[in-house]
C-alpha cells in the first residue's frame, strides 16, 4: 500500500450520528459513512479517487433532497480504484453504485471494456460535448492544472507563470530550487500520468525542456495532491507543478501564504469523471445522484464549496490568471472520449513511463 494511502482513523465525537459523517477503516483505505437524515431506506456506495472533503458538501446537499439515503464513500488512489474496478468487471462482480475519478482515461477504458451502463436524462443533456462519452462517462467538474507556490519563500521575480518559466527558473537558480519543486509521480498516480501525457501532446518541446530541468533540480515526486501541497505548507517545498486547481485553491484558503497560478501559455482542464458500473446494485439511486451532480443545484454547490472552478464563472478570488480560461484561449480541456484510450494502451503507457523515469536517477523522494 502506498504512503499516500496511510490510514487516518478518526474518533467519532458526539452522539448525533445522523448529522455527523462517520469515518471507519476499510481494507482499501478510508471509508466515510454519511448517515441518512431521516430513517435510512437505502444506501448509495461511492468508490472514489476524489478527496472526501471535496465531496462532502455535495453529498450532504444531496441528502437534503434524498433524506432517506445513507451514503458510503470509499476513498482510493486512482490506480487502485481502476485496478479493483477492472477486476470486479472481469469477474462480473458488483463494485459500488458510482465510480468517481480524476483519471478519466481510466474510466473511459472501463466503459470501453463494457464495464459501465449508460444514462440519459435532462441533466446529462446539459453536459458539454467534451465532457460526455457515450452517455457512460460524465465530467462533473472543471479543474485547471495549476502552479502553486509559497509566497514567503518564492520572491515575486521568481514566480513562474508558464511551463517555460519553470524550466528557466530551474536553469537560472538550480541551487536555490534544487529539491524544492514538487509534482506527481506518474508511476504511482493515474491523474499524474494523465496530465503528463497531455503535457507531452500539448507542447512536446516545452515539456521535454521542463522534464530535463526537473531531473537536474532533483524534483520531489509524490503520488497525491495532498502530499505535494502538504509539503509546501510545511516548508519542505516551494513550488508545486500540475496540481489540480480545486485542491490547490482549497489549500490556499487554509494557508494564505500559498498562491495559485494558471499557466499563461496553456492550462490543461480536467473534468473529474463519474461512471455507473454495469452491475451497480442500486442503479436508479446511482442515476439520481449523478443527475444531482450535473444539475444546476449540484454545480452551484461544487463551485461554491467543493471544487471552486467553473467553466461559466470567473476564476475564484486571488487566483493569478485570466478571468475566463476558455475565452482567453489558455484553457485546453482534456476531452473525455476515445482519444483517451491511447493513454491507456499498455505499450504506450509503459514506454511513456520508462522515458519519464529515465530522467530521474533516483527513486521517488
Amino acid at each position: 500500500m502506498t504512503a499516500c494511502r496511510a490510514l487516518k482513523p478518526l474518533l467519532l465525537l458526539g452522539l448525533n450520528l445522523l448529522a455527523t459523517p462517520q469515518r471507519t477503516l476499510a481494507l482499501e483505505g478510508e471509508q466515510t459513512i454519511f448517515h441518512s437524515i431521516a430513517t435510512e431506506q437505502t444506501r448509495l456506495v461511492i468508490n472514489g479517487a476524489t478527496d472526501v472533503d471535496a465531496m462532502k458538501p455535495l453529498i450532504l446537499d444531496f441528502q437534503h433532497i434524498a433524506p432517506e439515503v445513507t451514503v458510503v464513500f470509499n476513498d482510493y488512489v486512482t490506480n487502485d480504484l481502476f485496478r479493483e474496478a477492472e477486476s470486479a468487471c472481469a469477474q462480473e462482480a458488483a463494485y459500488g453504485d458510482v465510480l468517481l475519478s480524476s483519471s478519466v482515461d481510466q474510466l473511459v477504458k472501463l466503459a470501453n471494456d463494457g464495464c459501465a451502463q449508460d444514462h440519459r436524462s435532462q441533466e446529462t443533456q446539459r453536459v458539454a460535448d467534451w465532457a460526455n462519452w457515450r452517455d457512460e462517462v460524465f465530467g462533473f467538474t472543471f479543474e485547471p492544472a495549476v502552479i502553486v507556490y509559497d509566497s514567503k519563500r518564492v520572491p515575486p521575480e521568481d514566480v513562474p507563470r508558464s511551463h517555460v518559466e519553470i524550466a528557466e527558473l530551474l536553469r537560472a537558480k538550480p541551487d536555490v530550487y534544487r529539491n524544492r519543486i514538487g509534482t506527481y509521480d506518474v508511476r504511482a498516480s493515474g491523474i499524474g500520468y494523465l496530465l503528463a501525457f497531455h503535457d507531452a501532446l500539448q507542447a512536446p518541446t516545452t515539456y521535454g525542456r521542463l522534464l530535463e530541468s526537473f531531473s537536474r533540480a532533483d524534483v520531489v515526486t509524490r503520488c497525491c495532491n495532498s502530499e505535494v501541497l502538504g509539503q509546501i505548507a510545511n516548508g519542505r517545498l516551494r513550488i508545486a507543478y500540475n496540481v489540480l486547481g480545486s485542491y490547490a485553491y482549497a489549500a490556499s484558503r487554509r494557508n494564505p501564504d500559498l498562491r495559485v497560478v494558471i499557466p499563461r501559455d496553456y492550462a490543461l482542464i480536467l473534468s473529474r469523471g463519474a461512471l455507473i458500473p454495469k452491475l451497480a446494485p442500486n442503479p436508479d439511486l446511482a442515476k439520481r445522484f449523478l443527475d444531482y451532480l450535473l444539475s444546476p443545484r449540484g454545480q452551484k454547490v461544487a463551485r461554491e464549496k467543493a471544487f471552486f472552478f467553473s467553466e461559466g464563472a470567473p476564476l475564484p478570488p486571488d487566483v493569478d490568471g485570466p478571468m475566463s480560461l476558455i475565452e482567453s484561449g489558455v484553457g485546453r480541456p482534456i476531452r473525455i472520449g476515445p482519444a483517451l484510450l491511447a493513454a491507456q494502451d499498455q505499450a504506450t503507457r509503459d514506454r511513456f513511463i520508462a522515458n519519464w523515469s529515465s530522467l530521474f536517477s533516483t527513486a521517488p523522494h
